[in-house]
Order: C-alpha cells, then sequence, then structure tokens
C-alpha cells in the first residue's frame, strides 16, 4: 500500500517554523513512543542542529516500557536528552518544566553570569497528531493550546507562558515532502498521523492486522477471538465481533474503521513498532 501526503499548508508552516526557530533557546520534539522514528522529521534534523533539544516520547502508556526505556538511551547516546512523557497525566508537569530547564541550563547559566534573569523559550514542534498541544496543556496546568485527535489542528503561532522563566510555542505540526521509506509511512498511518480521509483504511487495517499477528499474537488473539481462523484477519475480526450485514455479508468497513479505532486507543496491547536496531533503506 502505497502512502503519499503533504498538504499544502504544511510549506507554509515549514516558513513560519524557520522564522521562529531563531527566537527559541531549546527545542522540544514530541515523537509519538510508539514511533520514536517514524514520527520524527528528517527534513528538519539540520534546522535544529545548532539548538539545544529535548526528545519527549509522548502516549509512552500506548508503547511498550522496556522499548521505550531503549529509545531514552538511544537518544541520549547520540547527545540528545530523552523522557517519557504521558500528556493526559497531569503529574508529569513537574518533570516536564524540569526537563525543559535542564536543557536550557547553559544557556541560562552564561546570562546569570552576566547578571541577568534569562527567560528561557522553547518552541515544540513535531509532525501531525504526535500530542504537541496536550503537551503544552499539561506543562501549563490549563487547556492553553488547541488539541485535537485528527492532523492539522493547530496552524497559528501561539504563545504560553509557564512561569515566569518559561515560556512555550506551540507549531503545526509538518510532515515531510515525500517519505520513500513506506514501512514508516504505514505506521504514521497506524497511529493517525496522516489524515485517513486520503487512505484506504480497509487496507491499512489488514495490514496492521497482520504486523499485530507477528508482534503481539497472544493479545491480539484476547481482543478478537477469531482471528487466525481464516487468511482474511478482517473477516475475523467481524466474526469476532458480529459486524455483519444484511444477509450475513462481513462489514469489512466497519470492522477496518474499529480496528484502526482500538490500535490508537491503545485497547489491542501496549506496542512499540520502531525499534533502536532496525535500518531500513529509503524505497523498502
Amino acid at each position: 500500500m502505497l502512502v503519499q501526503w503533504y498538504p499544502g499548508h504544511m510549506a507554509k508552516a515549514r516558513r513560519m517554523l524557520e522564522e521562529n526557530l531563531k527566537l527559541a533557546d531549546v527545542i522540544v520534539e514530541i515523537v509519538d513512543a510508539r514511533c520514536p522514528v517514524s514520527t520524527k522529521n528528517p527534513d528538519l534534523e539540520t534546522l535544529f542542529s545548532q539548538k539545544s533539544r529535548l526528545i519527549v516520547l509522548n502516549k509512552a502508556d500506548l508503547a511498550k516500557p522496556s522499548m521505550t526505556s531503549r529509545w531514552i538511551e538511544h537518544f541520549k547516546g547520540q547527545g540528545i536528552s530523552a523522557m517519557e512523557f504521558i500528556a493526559t497525566n497531569s503529574g508529569m508537569k513537574k518533570t516536564a518544566i524540569a526537563a525543559i530547564e535542564n536543557a536550557a541550563r547553559e544557556k541560562v547559566e552564561r546570562m546569570r553570569q552576566k547578571g541577568v534573569m534569562k527567560t528561557v523559550r522553547a518552541l515544540v514542534v513535531g509532525i501531525p497528531n504526535v500530542g504537541k498541544s496536550a503537551f503544552i496543556n499539561c506543562t501549563a496546568g490549563s487547556v492553553r493550546a488547541k488539541t485535537g485527535d485528527k492532523p492539522g489542528v493547530t496552524r497559528g503561532k501561539q504563545w504560553v507562558r509557564i512561569s515566569p522563566y518559561l515560556e512555550l510555542m506551540d507549531s503545526p505540526g509538518i510532515l515531510w515532502p515525500r517519505l520513500d521509506n513506506q514501512i514508516y509511512a504505514k505506521r504514521l498511518a497506524y497511529i493517525g498521523s496522516v489524515n485517513d480521509d486520503i487512505l484506504d483504511y480497509e487496507r491499512l487495517a489488514f495490514e496492521l492486522l497482520l504486523e499485530l499477528k507477528e508482534r503481539c499474537p497472544d493479545e491480539l488473539k484476547l481482543r478478537y477471538k477469531q482471528i487466525g481462523a481464516s487468511d482474511d484477519p478482517i473477516i475475523d475480526v467481524c466474526k469476532s465481533r458480529g459486524l455483519m450485514l444484511f444477509g450475513g455479508e462481513p462489514d469489512v468497513e466497519r470492522a477496518a474503521r474499529m480496528v484502526l479505532d482500538e490500535f490508537r486507543g491503545g485497547r489491542i496491547a501496549r506496542i512499540t513498532l520502531d525499534t533502536p536496531n532496525e535500518v531500513f533503506l529509503d524505497g523498502e
């Protein structure tokens, strides 16, 4: 299944990001803990190379804990601070603030030596639907940024004051113009970072079920009792949930949407699709 995208508004969003980058002391990059590489925009790496960075593995409650720990160590090995995060957990506010302040520590200390109390400005970036606005709202302790469960909710610039010496800027989610690696592209589609309106979601759900049969067969079987009864996992899901049309035909459309919704909501299994040791060639 070939996944293509690049809505026109993203070119404008990238230009805005480049303009605002010079205002930031720290780049806070939000990725999905289930797909820490697939959800990183490689086009932005050079833009961020001269800035202090913090990678936030959001939605850690949906990922496999041991893999999240491995990813944090992986990023630290690259000299980049990283932390796990659950935006729905208000108790993580202090942890997030401390991590951002730590990332800006050297610059703040240089300014302090000059007698200046530096206000840290952090630019929050990430592709659509990884939880940038949710991260800001959790860190602020109130709803300051717009959130949504579909890509493209955040379009404009939003500055949010977290404390007297910390400000965050939300930014629109930016995809890259082309992704030759279709394995990563499918994973982005699985977690909802690509608009479902441009996808064949029945085919997507079919391929997701095949991958889950390999990665977490026991959890999948527990969720859908008839999985493995035939060569078509979508049909098996229909039978498991009684999703039938008039005349006994399986309701594959409803089953496909249900599988994607349940996977994205973490109701099938806690699973991490990307692993630190996998390397895919472009076009694979």
